[in-house]
């Protein structure tokens, strides 16, 4: 069984050469054993595999992922025996006890909440409306303080007369810059060996990515400082390139340095260890920098 999670993120060819995977970009060439994969991540519509990589993975029991325009996954490959990890991974997901799953969301809001008042605090703005929620904070949160706080939250950042509900450029580059988040949690999670249609918190049947939904919460406000500190009329290329750009921020995560798109793979990693009962306890401490207002967007502005 392999150990290497590829990811292929651009145009690309992906063929075979005497056992290993040979993926040609435009600018470059690059070889990995076929051996060494356990998980081929296709984030891009705009690759091509050959039916002789597929086979060969197959042949050594690897994942093949595949993603859609959203660069959400939309499926995944392997051989007709399927690795015994998946199958323990998913029947482990499916019995999660409530407990754990309980004790972990409320790790995830109170996570959540911190990193918001970090937001405010970073703007000069009174972070006491949040800290009256977060002291209310109970274990599942069953009086909802997450949705609460947030309702506070978004018009301390962005105006008194700002709304979620609106259809403007804020909450549209909020959604963009929510969606690349989850894309990646995601994208974790099936890495992980698990199904992100099944939540702790969030239950949807119309949701295919509850997992992702709970697990991002704690990473949404860095999304939400960086565009408050911008000044843009609508969502132009050089705001979504702005939000693609927060994945490559570096961040305390833990008491640790990393990037965002590190951070997001521990937590993820963290979190589904926990509750399949590897680890008795995990850590949620998400910082979101003074820093993040200085990666500017150059279009409208």
């Amino acid at each position: 069984m392999g150990w290497r999670n590829v990811v292929i993120t651009q145009h690309s060819k992906l063929s075979l050469s005497a056992n290993n995977l040979v993926v040609q970009t435009n600018q470059n060439v690059y070889r990995i054993p076929i051996d060494d994969i356990d998980v081929l991540l296709i984030s891009t519509t705009q690759a091509v595999i050959t039916t002789a990589v597929i086979a060969a993975l197959a042949s050594t029991h690897a994942k093949i992922i595949f993603s859609g325009k959203d660069g959400q996954p939309v499926g995944e490959f392997w051989g007709t025996q399927a690795r015994k990890r998946t199958a323990d991974s998913i029947t482990n997901q499916v019995n999660w006890e409530t407990d754990r799953c309980q004790r972990l969301w409320t790790n995830v809001v109170q996570a959540k909440i911190t990193s918001q008042m970090q937001a405010l605090d970073n703007t000069g703005i009174d972070t006491t409306p949040l800290v009256d929620e977060l002291d209310q904070l109970e274990v599942g949160d069953i009086t909802n303080r997450e949705a609460v706080a947030a309702h506070k939250y978004f018009p301390l950042l962005f105006g008194n007369k700002f709304s979620r509900r609106q259809l403007d450029s804020t909450n549209a580059a909020l959604n963009y810059g929510y969606a690349i988040l989850l894309s990646l949690v995601d994208r974790e999670i099936v890495s992980n060996g698990y199904l992100t249609c099944i939540g702790m918190h969030h239950r949807s049947d119309e949701n295919p990515y509850n997992l992702g939904s709970d697990l991002m919460e704690p990473f949404r406000p860095i999304v939400d400082y960086w565009l408050s500190q911008q000044k843009f009329n609508e969502l132009t290329p050089d705001v979504k390139f702005g939000l693609v750009q927060l994945l490559d921020l570096e961040i305390h995560f833990n008491g640790k340095t990393m990037l965002v798109r590190n951070a997001l793979s521990e937590h993820v990693r963290n979190c589904v260890n926990y509750l399949t009962g590897d680890v008795e306890k995990v850590e949620i401490d998400v910082e979101v920098p003074n820093e993040v207002s200085s990666h500017a967007i150059n279009g409208n502005v």
